[in-house]
This record gives C-alpha cells, structure tokens and sequence, in this order.
C-alpha cells in the first residue's frame, strides 16, 4: 500500500456536504441541458448524451461498460524481493509404498466395484512394486488491480460530494482492508470528491415518459369488440360500454409511468466507482515420468507437501532432484512476472512442492500377469487390466 502520510482510508461517512441548489447555477456543474433529439420510452435509447468530467488520476474512464478502465499502479508500489532465497533442501525424503499397503489398496478397490471380484487382489502375488513418484510444482501469485468506472443513481436528495470539496484522491492512495491472502476477491469504493448531478437523459428531468403500450393515450384498444364498441350480435359491448377502448393496465390511465433510470426523481447522481480485485493467479506443473499412468488422474488425489515458500516475492527453486521442477519454477516467476507486473501489484507468492506417490505393482495371479497403479496420499488405485472384472451371472 501507499505511505501512510499519503493516503487517503475510505470512510462511511460522507466528506462533506454541498448544497446542489445553491451551487447550480453558480457553478453550472450540477444542472443539466438536454438534448432536444432525446426521445422519450421504457428505456433510454441511447447513453447519456452528457460528457463525463475529466477527473485527474482517472482519465478516460468511461460510463457503465462493464469492463473499467485499468489503472496500473504506480512504481514505487512495485514489489520487490524480499529476504532471501529460502535454504537449500538436501533431505528430499522419498517415501515408497508397502506391499501390505499396496494389496489392501487393490482389496479396497475390488471392493468398491459391483461386478469385481475380490479374489484376484487376495490372492495374487507380488513380482515387482516400481516407484515413479511424481512432484507437483504450484506457483501462486496474489495480485491487486484497480480499475474505474463512472456510475449513476436516482439521486434521492442527498449530499453531493463534488469537486468542491477538494480534489479526488489518486486511485492508488485510497486504503482499502485487503482480504485474507490468496483469496480472490472484489470491493467497490465511491471515489470522494467525484459525484455530481446532472438531469435524467431518459425523461428530460421530468421523472415520468410515456406509456408505450397506450403511447401516451392513457386507453387501449378493447379486446372483446376490437375497438368497434359492438359485440357479435351489434350490440354494444359491455367491456368497453361501446366506446371501443379500455383504461390502459400498464399506467393506470394516466399515459405516463415512472422513469426507472431516475426512479421519478429527474436527476441522477453521477460519480466514479473505484474496482479494486485481488486474484489468486495459479500455475501448477507435474512432472511427467513416463510411467504410462493417466497424468489426469493427478487431479483427484493430494501429495505431500516436501517444499513451501512464502514471501512478498520468492525465488527460482533450485537443486531440486528432478531438474524440471527447478525450471518449471524459473518459467513461472517469469510467466507470473511478465503477465502481471505492469498492470497489477503483487501482494504475496507462495510456491509449493508436493510429492505425490505413485507406484506402479505386478502381480501374478492363476499363472498369469497383471498390473495396476497405487497412487496419491489416499493410496488410489488405477487398475485397468483388473482379472475377473465380473462376478455377476444372468439367471
């Protein structure tokens, strides 16, 4: 975050007040000319034909598109390595899974299946258990973006907190509580000193337009006789008591309802809203051992965790047993540095290093060879080739 001496903490409370009445004319900011060309309906049929107001640090930001314009902050709140790199780690402890675990593994598995069989997985015998433990490299970096966006509201008579009350603060000085690390999340903030009035290009301040279903008329067409005022047998039609039209539903017979974009006030509140969004961005890479297991399968299962590092920024892994953990954590830093350091500010990053077990066990069972795949901590089973798959027998 900023220095503490230039920032500026969001309150909720206003700060200040202006009364819109007396400045409007004197300043001509808070009233509004509209134009002739506006036409009235249910909804405006154009954006407001009004120019927002060039407001400093927030230039070019547009009315309600959705997106915002992006603000990126500004150098001397870019991060920097922090500490140092985290101590080598020559313990890599590999830990290799047991027969007894590996056949009630099977056992559990079998179990777990309908038509399977449990026989094959008590009965086999053991030729060989090869380990092709597997790491899972996970880079996450947490970022904060700003971005702007003007806003409006039916202005119901509050105070207007405008440029007379001072300057806007810059979007990178507005303090704002940031969640709990890691954690994707979006807070909205009116930015003080920005808010004006300006009249509803939807009903020309007037707070009410036109019925479109009666277009005004306050009546309809009626719906027995069509608008001839006569029934079938020509007499005259009770619905309509032969006058061929009906007080319209829509507007109560009045030929008008109320604006929605203004909510019949005349007058919207203009003013910037400032987007702040905190994303956990994620990179993850596993090691591929050519193993012949459905790396897929990964997903599903957790490991250990061998290595964490946490700071405002880490540092490259290095030393790692398998080298391509090493370089897959160099490309991230780098991935993670090029796609965010220009356009968002980087809180926090944590790198992991899990060791996801996996064991590859043949057996032999009735003379004949088989294999299956033992892995993650939950000792999951992948067996595709699993003998005497069913059990069941049609009667």
């Amino acid at each position: 975050m900023a220095a503490e001496g230039r920032a500026i903490r969001v309150s909720s409370q206003g700060y200040g007040a202006v009364d819109q009445m007396s400045h409007a004319s004197a300043e001509g900011y808070f009233g509004a000319i509209v134009p002739d060309d506006i036409t009235s309906g249910e909804e405006p049929s154009a954006p407001p034909a009004y120019p927002m107001d060039d407001v400093s640090g927030y230039e070019g930001t547009a009315l309600g598109d959705g997106g915002g314009k992006d603000l990126p902050p500004p150098p001397d709140l870019v991060t920097d390595r922090g500490g140092g790199p985290p101590l080598a780690q020559t313990d890599w402890n590999i830990p290799a899974v047991s027969e007894d675990a590996a056949k009630e593994a099977l056992i559990q598995y079998a179990a777990s299946k309908c038509c399977y069989s449990s026989a094959p997985a008590k009965e086999m015998v053991f030729r060989t258990l090869q380990p092709f433990n597997t790491y899972r490299y996970r880079l996450e970096t947490f970022t904060e973006s700003r971005s702007s966006e003007w806003k409006t509201t039916p202005y119901k008579g509050e105070f207007v907190d405008s440029f007379l009350l001072g300057p806007a603060p810059l979007p990178w000085t507005i303090q704002v509580e940031v969640p709990t690390m890691f954690t994707d999340n979006i807070t909205r903030v009116k930015v003080p000193h920005t808010s004006s009035l300006k009249g509803c290009h939807n009903c020309r301040c007037s707070g009410t337009i036109r019925c479109m279903k009666c277009h005004g008329r306050g009546k309809v067409q009626c719906w027995i006789c069509h608008g001839s005022g006569k029934q079938l047998s020509k007499d005259r039609c009770t619905h309509c008591r032969g006058s061929g039209r009906n007080r319209c539903n829509s507007c109560s017979g009045s030929g008008h309802k109320t604006c929605k974009t203004c909510a019949g006030k005349g007058q919207l509140l203009y003013y910037i809203e400032l987007q702040v969004k905190w994303k956990n961005n994620v990179f993850e890479y596993v090691a591929d051992q050519r193993s012949g297991f459905p790396a897929d399968l990964f997903k599903e299962v957790t490991g250990q965790k061998m290595f964490v590092d946490e700071q405002s920024m880490v540092y490259p892994v290095v030393n790692f047993p398998d080298p391509s953990i090493s370089q897959a954590s160099q490309n991230a830093l780098v991935q993670h540095h090029t796609q965010f350091a220009s356009t968002s500010r980087v809180l926090r990053q944590r790198q992991t290093i899990e060791l996801i077990p996996l064991t590859k066990a043949e057996y032999e069972w009735q003379g004949k060879r088989y294999s299956y795949y033992v892995y993650g901590d939950e000792n999951r089973v992948y067996a595709e080739n699993y003998p005497k798959k069913c059990c069941c027998s049609i009667m």
